[in-house]
């Protein structure tokens, strides 16, 4: 059973990134100020999922968990990265766009996971990936996707934070003042 649900989490994260990336797109009432920076998490994902799935398999990079232990973190992380993501999605519903977008009339949005972190749909994408990599197995599948996913997304928090402080102003900064960027009360 673990393993069905875990499998189908595995499935379901691509099958919904791509989603993601293809319905909320910003609409002719958002402008869009992405600086490629949609392109290039696409361009380093690809490749560290690649990567991470060919590395998973040698023997001296195995995590050193029990099977049990392996897929009940991995499907823990995974679906409540997917989640945790889909929560920050719904929550700013209109206003969230795969891009980097600004609505004329959108708001700074302090509700649902957005209480907590001013970035829940990256923190949940990093779950994942995270969930993903205990899934392969592998320490060394989890270094290939993490750090340059990581990079990739801290790249475009801060463009989208440049973007929100211009467009949202002090509203925006108060709220960046008072907020952690992706873990409550850390970082």
């Amino acid at each position: 059973m673990l393993q069905t649900v875990l499998r189908l989490a595995v499935v379901c994260f691509p099958v919904s990134e791509i989603a993601v990336a293809i319905v909320k797109r910003g609409s002719r009432a958002a402008k869009v100020d992405d600086r490629g920076s949609m392109r290039l998490l696409w361009l380093v994902i690809v490749p560290c999922v690649v990567l991470a799935i060919a590395v998973g398999g040698y023997r001296a990079a195995r995590l050193p968990f029990s099977a049990t232990i392996q897929e009940l973190t991995a499907a823990g992380l995974l679906l409540g990265g997917l989640v945790l993501r889909w929560a920050a999605i719904l929550t700013l519903g209109r206003f969230f766009t795969a891009n980097i977008a600004i609505h004329e009339d959108q708001p700074v949005i302090t509700t649902g996971p957005y209480r907590y972190v001013r970035h829940p749909s990256y923190t949940g994408l990093l779950l994942a990936f995270l969930g993903l990599g205990v899934f392969f197995g592998s320490w060394l599948s989890l270094v290939v996707l993490m750090i340059p996913i990581t990079l990739a997304v801290i790249h475009r928090i801060r463009l989208e934070e440049s973007v929100l402080v211009n467009a949202l102003g002090p509203a925006y900064a108060a709220y960046c003042a008072r907020t952690k960027r992706l873990i409550p009360g850390i970082l």
